[in-house]
């Protein structure tokens, strides 16, 4: 079971990554069969090259009303009424559970559900928020477009035996069919605003469960076909200059901690210390990771930072090494890795390894 479930589960990533072009007479046919389930009329589509073209731009002959802007789309009235029929729908698949299928039920929850939400939401919804340029949370009408639910009750009925009536799976392929073929879309009475997919989408293996994030460490992670992207380091969306061009005087201007540390380890912590000139404060073995040395530089204004050594082995085999900043009070490299842990430099001597 736990194979079947991580087939289905690499199946629905790739739909959902995928940056092969719409197929737009299958995506209008899927999205006008859920307005007439609704009681709507199918709408006219207008399509758009990328998410950020779709929330700078209105389709010709819109003119919304002020409750239906871009921040509130979750209550405009058509995404509503559609979360409505996909909860109504969830519910009564979740029926159709027996109780000698529920450990089955957890078990693709688990690896299906949470694993391709959690890729889903790293991968796709960072470009939607960088597209917004808001920090506000995502409605919950991008959860409904979300493949994660869909591929939990797909691989209920394929791989745990649960049945479910003929209408449920229309009603489930229907929703199938519009989210692994095109980009994100936007419902409104009369017209639905639908994006391409990007055409290029880079990621990493992150998780245990196969759960991916975007990465690119020479160019932008997520691209889409007019131009616009976006670039990530690790999961951490960044300026494009960390990516193509960080240097020592960029980085000391640069207010945002992560974007800091980002645009570091793109250089190289070792490299960056040294083209930056920062002076060695001292050194030490490291108790943590035998074997390993701590290195304590001054770095700026009441700040050091602590060079060590990754304890656990990266995927490719390496072991990592990083910087932590640490107060400009700490002289003592131990000391300054303990407080890292909330630990005195007497405690952090007695782990047995840290990771």
């Amino acid at each position: 079971m736990q194979r079947e479930a991580a087939e289905i589960r690499e199946e629905w990533l790739g739909r959902a990554l995928s940056t092969l072009p719409a197929d737009r007479p299958a995506a209008e046919a899927a999205i006008s069969e859920l307005y007439l389930l609704i009681g709507l009329a199918p709408p006219r589509f207008h399509w758009v090259s990328s998410p950020v073209m779709a929330l700078a731009t209105m389709p010709p002959g819109v003119r919304p009303r002020p409750s239906e802007s871009i921040e509130r789309v979750s209550e405009w009235p058509v995404p509503a009424k559609l979360a409505f029929l996909m909860r109504t729908l969830c519910h009564e698949l979740d029926v159709q559970v027996k109780w000698v299928q529920q450990p089955l039920d957890q078990l693709i929850r688990a690896q299906v559900r949470r694993s391709l939400s959690r890729s889903i939401d790293s991968s796709l919804t960072m470009p939607l928020r960088a597209a917004h340029n808001a920090p506000y949370r995502m409605g919950t009408w991008y959860g409904v477009q979300c493949a994660s639910w869909i591929a939990h009750y797909d691989a209920l009925r394929r791989a745990a035996g649960v049945v479910f009536t003929p209408e449920q799976s229309r009603w489930l392929d229907l929703w199938a069919a519009v989210t692994g073929i095109c980009g994100w879309w936007w419902p409104r009475e009369d017209v639905c605003v639908i994006s391409e997919r990007p055409v290029a989408l880079r990621t990493e293996v992150w998780g245990d469960d196969g759960e991916v994030r975007p990465h690119c460490s020479d160019g932008p992670a997520v691209r889409y076909s007019d131009g616009w992207d976006v670039h990530v380091w690790h999961g951490t969306r960044v300026p494009a200059w960390v990516i193509t061009d960080p240097g020592v005087e960029r980085i000391a201007r640069e207010a945002n901690v992560e974007i800091r540390r980002c645009a570091i380890e793109r250089i190289g912590w070792a490299a960056y210390i040294d083209r930056a000139g920062l002076r060695l404060v001292a050194t030490a073995p490291d108790p943590g990771n035998p074997g390993s040395e701590l290195r304590l530089f001054d770095m700026r204004a009441e700040t050091r930072v602590l060079l060590t050594v990754n304890g656990s082995v990266e995927r490719d085999g390496h072991r990592r090494k990083y910087g932590l900043t640490v107060p400009g009070f700490l002289d003592d490299p131990v000391e300054a890795a303990g407080w890292t842990y909330g630990l005195s430099a007497a405690q952090y001597s007695l782990l047995l390894r840290r990771t």
